[in-house]
């Protein structure tokens, strides 16, 4: 036993060396064993290899350690978080969606509320119209009559016939009352106007007064209410027979009606013949009354300069507004680009071309002989001359300074006014400096005249040709007098009354009355004062603004008056009666000015004011 064991002991320490040696040498002595140590060495080796087996597996760790298992974490962590930023963006969005949807929803239930809302009262309006017109007809109530069999209304059947016509009359009567029309185009009796009020409206020849007014009848009803029974002419009115001048007027008026709404000359394309120069006259009659029925409105904001606009001016022709601003850069505007743009055309308005020569503010414009040139007075002490563009220019074109066309020197402070005469061809300038001087611009020698030398009068504030005498001009001074120069003699013809008090002398502006010798001034104590250039008196003093006014314009046919103030305000007057017709609130205060000029355009629609917020605005 004892042998065995050393011998399985000795094969057991053996094994290793047996091993080795048999692999390399198979034919070593040892290689010839007995098979019991070989599988105890098997064994061994198993065994080995079973304790060495949980150690594998940590060698290639390198996946799930901790470094690696808080990576994979933060991964996943990352990736669930973006998806949950996505679906929350999604959310939103649709959240919003809905909320605009039922939005519009509510909008139109609004809008489809107020219009049933609105149908019903004028269902009620008509109702009691009809009840009305058949009281004053019948002297009783009759709406109960309404009501009656037919057998009973077969034998009433023209004055049935007869009353969607006269009901038509009574309604157009009333509207054109309220429109504010004469009694002769009231009074329409002939075939032909009634023949073009039963083409225009189905009511004329409608339903009988029982049935709704909604849905009329087609006018091969009314044609064979025409031809049952007597003709509708002689059932209506014993005076059909009149002559048709009556109906020529009443045709006029109505053309004015549409020409009005579609624009000048809409009616006249309609009515052939004779309707022609009816047309004509109702276009002189729309012309007349649109001045007293218009409402201005803003239409195209500009915005481009950097600073206050002090000066506006129109071409005399196209519509194109010239601007001059304390950015010192002159710019112009063609409006017509932005009117066929869209609708919201305000934003998309921009200078077709920008004038830039001066060293400081600019503070004064004037507009040249047919639109051809213009001027620009500024706080360098110049005045510069220059020549209007092709108004098709692109505006992102390199500048040309050949466009800058004089340079008018002789002032020694700020250009505060320019006013320029296209009859004479004459320049007039205010300064700082305390003169007057006359220019002609296309001359060598362009100083003409020089007024005011020794400062006798102050300093002037503004200047004007006087459009009813050419030959003379008005000027403003800060001292608070008004004098008229004549340029033949080169003297002061006469001194205006002046009712200012102490402290509130300043006149800020002065404009010529475009048909009558009349001047208007604007004062710094808020009131607008008429100045008779034949007497020198005050025609008339009114208290216009609530602050300071800054700037007056007159249309040129002589209708309105325009002041803008620094009350933010732009007034309207009516220049007979000299009473306000509009008040529009359109600039915001700057360090405590609002508006500095208005113009008013020579042969378009247009009204513009510039302010200290640095935006021009045109009103239609």
């Amino acid at each position: 036993m004892e042998a065995e064991r050393s011998g399985g002991v000795a094969g057991g320490t053996n094994q290793s060396p047996a091993g080795s040696g048999a692999g390399r040498n198979p034919n070593g002595p040892k290689a010839v064993l007995s098979p019991a140590p070989t599988a105890a060495a098997a064994a061994a080796t198993g065994a080995m290899a079973g304790s060495s087996q949980p150690r594998d597996p940590q060698d290639g760790d390198a996946g799930l350690s901790l470094p690696g298992i808080l990576h994979f974490i933060q991964y996943e962590w990352s990736r669930f978080q973006a998806e949950k930023y996505r679906w929350e963006a999604e959310r939103d969005e649709l959240r919003a969606q809905v909320a605009f949807l039922q939005g519009e929803r509510k909008g139109q239930e609004n809008m489809k509320q107020d219009l049933v809302r609105r149908i019903k009262m004028l269902e009620y309006a008509l109702k009691q119209e009809r009840a009305k017109h058949q009281k004053l007809k019948s002297g009783t109530d009759q709406t109960s009559g309404e009501k009656k069999p037919e057998t009973e209304a077969e034998p009433n059947s023209e004055p049935t016939n007869q009353m969607p016509w006269k009901e038509g009359r009574q309604l157009l009567r009333k509207y054109l009352e309220e429109v504010g029309y004469s009694d002769t185009i009231l009074d329409m009796r002939s075939k032909r106007i009634r023949s073009l009020l039963g083409r225009n409206s189905p009511e004329a020849n409608g339903p009988p007064p029982s049935e709704p007014p909604a849905e009329p009848e087609p006018h091969g009803g009314g044609e064979s209410l025409l031809n049952a029974g007597e003709p509708m002419t002689t059932d209506l009115d014993p005076e059909d027979d009149d002559d048709e001048d009556d109906s020529e007027d009443a045709l006029g008026e109505f053309d004015f009606l549409a020409s009005g709404e579609e624009g000048e000359g809409a009616g006249e394309a309609r009515i052939s013949g004779d309707g022609r120069e009816l047309g004509m006259e109702a276009r002189n009659l729309q012309e007349s009354r649109e001045e007293f029925k218009k409402t201005w409105n803003p239409r195209f904001t500009l915005r481009s300069h950097f600073d206050a606009i002090r000066a506006l001016t129109f071409h005399p022709i196209q519509a194109v507004l010239l601007s001059g601003s304390e950015d010192g850069t002159l710019k112009l505007w063609n409006l017509n680009k932005a009117m066929h743009s869209k609708k919201n055309a305000a934003l998309d308005v921009e200078p077709i071309y920008t004038f830039r020569a001066h060293s400081g503010a600019v503070l004064s414009l004037a507009m040249g002989e047919e639109g051809e040139s213009c001027f620009s007075g500024g706080l360098d002490s110049t005045v510069r001359g220059w020549k209007i563009p092709d108004l098709n220019v692109d505006p992102y074109d390199n500048y040309d300074p050949g466009v800058e066309s004089s340079v008018l020197s002789g002032h020694e402070d700020a250009v505060w006014g320019l006013a320029y005469s296209s009859s004479l061809k004459r320049l007039a300038s205010c300064s700082a400096d305390g003169t007057v001087r006359i220019w002609d611009p296309h001359n060598s020698s362009p100083c003409v005249s020089v007024f005011n030398k020794e400062k006798e009068h102050g300093t002037p504030t503004s200047v004007a040709f006087v459009n009813s005498d050419p030959s003379q001009v008005v000027v403003s001074f800060d001292v608070g007098e008004t004098l008229l120069y004549d340029l033949n003699t080169e003297q002061s013809i006469m001194v205006l009354e002046n009712q200012a008090k102490d402290g509130s002398e300043l006149i800020n502006r002065v404009v010529s009355h475009p048909t009558q010798p009349i001047s208007i001034t604007a004062h710094e104590n808020r009131t607008i004062r008429f100045l008779d250039n034949k007497t020198g008196k005050v025609i008339h003093s009114m208290v216009a603004h609530l602050d300071a006014v800054t700037c007056l314009a007159t249309d040129p046919k002589g209708t309105y008056l325009i002041s803008g103030s620094h009350d933010c305000s732009v007034r309207l007057w009516m220049l007979d009666n000299r009473t306000c017709v509009q008040e529009i609130t359109a600039h915001r205060k700057k360090h405590d000015e609002a508006i500095h000029d208005v113009a008013f355009h020579p042969s378009q629609p247009f009204i513009a004011s510039a302010g200290a917020d640095a935006l021009a605005k045109i009103f239609v």
